[in-house]
């Protein structure tokens, strides 16, 4: 994944990548960092939902968007220090974010720079966390990042929130229906 790409993800709207109720925001974004938030409503108990998140991103996680083009070499390890890992042929591999906090069902921590962020100068902090709401779960989904990029962070705080929210999109699809592709 390049930070190329991910700017052409952004033209995306995110009405069109997924449905169902959502909340989806770039909350703040300056030349040293930026906030975006996705939220959103899935039908199925917390249980499932977190599950399904940690235990199975191979199967809802876009290949487009990660390093081998591949998710089924995803995964994530929750004890800690865990991550969110990948797969890169026999023996190679590379962590995209490291897990610090996990309160199972309720709330997952990851630290460091997600995709192309892992290349530049920056420090985020991603949350999920887990909410139960009538008829299913609340997912809220918040990424901070501050750091340097040249011309500004603020330049890809829209590419990132734009593929966070395909991503939570497609965990919400794969849940609900059993696939992540989305109509």
């Amino acid at each position: 994944m390049n930070i190329k790409h991910i700017r052409k993800v952004a033209v995306i709207p995110l009405a069109v990548v997924g449905t169902g109720h959502a909340n989806a925001e770039v909350l703040d974004a300056g030349t040293n960092g930026f906030t975006v938030r996705h939220q959103l409503h899935i039908e199925a108990e917390r249980s499932v939902v977190y599950g399904h998140t940690v235990d199975r991103v191979a199967e809802w996680w876009s290949s487009a968007h990660t390093v081998s083009g591949n998710a089924a070499n995803l995964y994530i390890r929750t004890d800690l220090p865990g991550c969110f890992c990948e797969k890169l042929g026999e023996q190679g591999g590379l962590i995209h974010l490291s897990v610090t906090f996990v309160n199972p069902g309720i709330m997952l921590r990851l630290t460091g720079g997600l995709g192309p962020l892992g290349l530049m100068g920056v420090a985020g902090n991603m949350t999920w966390e887990f909410d139960d709401a009538d008829e299913g779960t609340t997912v809220t989904l918040q990424y901070a990042v501050g750091g340097y990029l040249d011309g500004g962070l603020d330049t890809v705080a829209g590419p990132v929130d734009a593929v966070l929210g395909e991503q939570i999109f497609r965990l919400k699809a794969f849940i609900e229906t059993g696939s992540a592709e989305q109509d």
